[in-house]
């Protein structure tokens, strides 16, 4: 006890001091509280006290964006909540978010909490967490330097799983769907959609077969990779039936049907891409687990935005210029990003920033992750030029002319700033800023550049 109250007293202390460290600095976000707090006492998360419920979301990809929708929407409804969007993920940035939640002398502040949690980090959050709740968005391909394969991934969310947690998984990413067996669980998903296939067409694919009898499995519709439903005509095994469901999805009209508890209502997407669609069902399913009404949880998602750092569009007259995260070493979210970006209509021009920057002064990133990335979608003529730059720069070049993208599209810039000399800026185009995890700040304000020179220049010729 002395060593959590010495850990929580100097781990205030930190806080204090990081508070007043950002209003110098403008610079939000930090886990030194947390961390301070563990290194005197490892029991610290779980000897904090905490809200009366606990909501967990992980995933590969799409966790941020769900954990931020079902925070808002809770919001909206009245709950006081307490999230860790502003820290880390990992066991030193839910202690520090845990102790924003708690004052000085105890007493918590929110009623529900509403954690982001790396996946990989369950080890070392949850003998200390035990969610009421726990959302798995999917489990995908990641950085093979951190995540290895995603079955890996799935077998330690699995082993430290707590036992009361009850899970809300996505049933048509069937290695998510597996995850911590004897758990309570309900599933969700989308249901046949215009354009699905039968057959993956993507370079990654990572459930070809049973993982019962080993046959080749056959998909009744499939959305991407492996995302779909699928079945096996040796054994019978298949992906699980849908609690929750996205039906009749009209992504250009922009609305779907959501059933669930043997209702449904038509709905407006947050977003009208596929991905995006995945992350509202799952923040609908858990406010309604939580115990609302569906028209409680349509009316708390109504009118909520995608976080501008995930996605933004700055229009410019008839053209626009359009930001969006890109998880660099995930060659599963690169692709559905880039399905995104040629599904749109007209002619495009795209900065590709996600090339792991932050990584220059660490180590030198593995690059297979490029050959994992459906850049073959590239070769599409409405991409008019594609704009890459940094150490991996050449790396990325290379990738794209192994796709088959024409040399003369391609441009390499030294300088983050030399990509706006290189746009063509067509009538009508739009210009797609990628930047990754360690370059949001810079991807943004080129993307703000960018709208300004087209103001400025008329757009209408090459600069």
């Amino acid at each position: 006890m002395l060593r959590f109250f010495a850990a929580f007293v100097l781990g205030k202390a930190a806080q204090a001091g990081c508070a007043l460290l950002s209003r110098v600095s403008r610079r939000k976000g930090t886990t030194l509280p947390g961390a301070v707090a563990i290194r005197i006492c490892p029991e610290f998360i779980a000897r904090i006290p905490k809200p009366a419920r606990i909501v967990a979301v992980t995933g590969t990809n799409g966790k941020t964006t769900t954990s931020n929708l079902l925070r808002d929407g809770l919001r909206r409804l009245g709950c006081s909540v307490l999230n860790n969007s502003a820290g880390g993920n990992i066991n030193t940035g839910i202690a520090t978010s845990l102790l924003h939640g708690v004052s000085l002398f105890g007493r918590v502040r929110q009623e529900l909490a509403v954690l982001e949690v790396d996946e990989r980090s369950a080890r070392t959050v949850f003998p200390g967490l035990q969610p009421d709740l726990m959302i798995v968005t999917n489990l995908t391909r990641d950085s093979i330097m951190r995540n290895a394969h995603p079955a890996y991934i799935r077998d330690i969310l699995t082993d430290y799983m707590p036992e009361k947690t009850k899970l809300i998984l996505n049933a048509d990413s069937l290695i998510a769907a597996r995850v911590a067996p004897d758990n309570p669980r309900v599933y969700f998903g989308v249901g046949p959609m215009d354009g699905d296939k039968t057959v993956s067409t993507n370079r990654i694919n990572d459930v070809c077969v049973c993982p019962r009898c080993h046959s080749v499995m056959t998909y009744e519709y499939l959305r991407y990779s492996d995302v779909g439903r699928v079945r096996c005509p040796g054994c019978g095994f298949a992906t699980p039936d849908y609690d929750y469901a996205a039906r009749q999805v009209d992504l250009p009209g922009g609305v779907f049907r959501f059933s669930g508890r043997g209702e449904s209502m038509e709905l407006p997407l947050i977003h009208a891409s596929v991905f995006n669609l995945y992350n509202q069902v799952a923040a609908m399913t858990a406010l309604m687990e939580l115990g609302y009404s569906m028209e409680q949880a349509a009316e708390a998602l109504k009118g909520v935005k995608i976080n501008a750092t995930r996605f933004d569009v700055l229009p410019v007259g008839d053209r626009k210029v359009v930001s969006i995260f890109c998880k660099d070493k995930n060659a599963y979210a690169v692709s559905r990003v880039l399905e995104y970006i040629l599904a749109q209509p007209g002619p495009k021009e795209i900065l590709f920033y996600n090339n792991s920057v932050g990584d220059t002064a660490h180590w030198s990133e593995n690059t297979c992750w490029l050959y994992d990335c459906d850049f073959e979608l590239l070769r599409e003529e409405t991409v008019r030029r594609v704009v890459v730059y940094g150490d991996r720069g050449r790396d990325l070049k290379l990738r794209l002319l192994l796709a088959g993208v024409p040399e003369e599209r391609i441009s390499r810039v030294d300088q983050p700033e030399q990509g706006i000399a290189c746009l063509e800026l067509p009538a009508a185009d739009t210009v797609y800023v990628l930047y990754g995890s360690d370059s949001i700040d810079m991807g943004k304000a080129l993307a703000e550049r960018i709208a300004g020179h087209i103001r400025s220049h008329g757009g209408g010729r090459r600069v």
